[in-house]
């Protein structure tokens, strides 16, 4: 059964059983396999899972800097899979991604006026006082001061600066969907909370709808609507975050719950770990991906892929043994 959007608007993304696979010499690297997920307008997705199960993977081919082997992904009811030069130019003006290294991301050559200035000039805003007006007001926005900001590089600015410069970029378009590539982890614990409240307030000033990418499920508790758990390149499980957190369905969504530190000297932590590494996404298990680590697995679990089902109202989970 598919997992629905929230249903008091449609969905603004519908991505439908989405496959993207690296040529590795003569082995193919399965990253994302057979994915399918809606957001909709105005809700922020957390998209949670190790390192390596393709998360960002999943968010790049949704904005089609990677094409997919096969599958689609809908924006608004348009089907970017199909889109070529000119009409997908035209339609990334609307589909904006923020970076997970924000100092990588920004060229060290260039100003920062510029920089900011350059998503304007792709687009065809040709008048200069037009750029610089828009170019200012989303510097202002994120908290900079443009007087002080747009005839500086790169390295003259902290990480936490380099975020905003790079959330500013994002939004100077007035996009409708942004994906937020794990836009906190590269960032010291101080500054992650002032980028998360950022990015709050920017959503609801502009109105946008998040794909928000990470590793730390602590911050995606905090900022999403609703959560999605993926592991070696499938979701597991996916449902409101509340709920999610409370009752987590899978057992690996169990399990990453429970390595979530206590800011608690007297509270133990979980001892409680998958067994082993993950497999290789180059040749991942027969049946469900997660069973070689998994304690309730049996033979159905190798025999049988498990699709996302229903477990509750809104909460989705591909197991044969869920939680609940």
């Amino acid at each position: 059964m598919m997992q629905q959007a929230s249903p008091a608007n449609g969905p603004l993304l519908d991505v439908d059983r989405l496959v993207v696979e690296y040529p590795v010499g003569n082995k193919i690297v399965h990253a994302v396999s057979s994915v399918s997920l809606q957001i909709a307008r105005g809700e922020t997705l957390g998209l949670v899972g190790e390192s390596g199960c393709g998360k960002s993977t999943l968010g790049r081919a949704v904005l089609q800097l990677r094409r997919p082997v096969s599958g689609r992904v809908l924006f608004d009811g348009q089907d970017l899979t199909a889109m070529q030069g000119d009409t997908l130019r035209l339609m990334r003006q609307r589909v904006q991604l923020i970076f997970q290294d924000p100092i990588a991301s920004l060229n060290p050559r260039r100003r920062i006026g510029d920089i900011v200035a350059e998503p304007l000039i792709i687009s065809g805003v040709k008048d200069p006082a037009k750029r610089k007006q828009l170019v200012d007001e989303v510097l202002s926005a994120v908290g900079l001061d443009p007087a002080l900001v747009v005839g500086r590089l790169p390295h003259e600015f902290s990480g936490g600066q380099c975020q905003r410069i790079c959330i500013a970029r994002a939004l100077v378009l007035n996009p409708e969907f942004i994906v937020c590539d794990e836009p906190v982890s590269a960032l010291d614990v101080s500054i992650r909370a002032q980028i998360l409240n950022l990015l709050e307030e920017m959503k609801a000033r502009y109105g946008l709808t998040l794909l928000f990418i990470a590793h730390d499920l602590a911050v995606v508790k905090a900022v999403s609507d609703r959560v999605a758990v993926m592991y070696l390149g499938r979701l597991c499980e996916v449902g409101p975050s509340e709920q999610l957190f409370a009752t987590p369905a899978h057992p690996y969504t169990a399990l990453l719950i429970e390595a979530i530190p206590m800011p608690d000297p007297d509270v133990r932590p979980a001892e409680t770990v998958p067994v082993g590494e993950p497999p290789s996404p180059i040749s991942p298990p027969s049946g469900c991906r997660f069973r070689t680590r998994c304690p309730r697995a049996d033979q159905i679990c190798s025999d049988e892929m498990p699709e996302l089902r229903a477990v509750a109202s809104g909460q989705f989970v591909a197991c044969h043994h869920p939680l609940i």
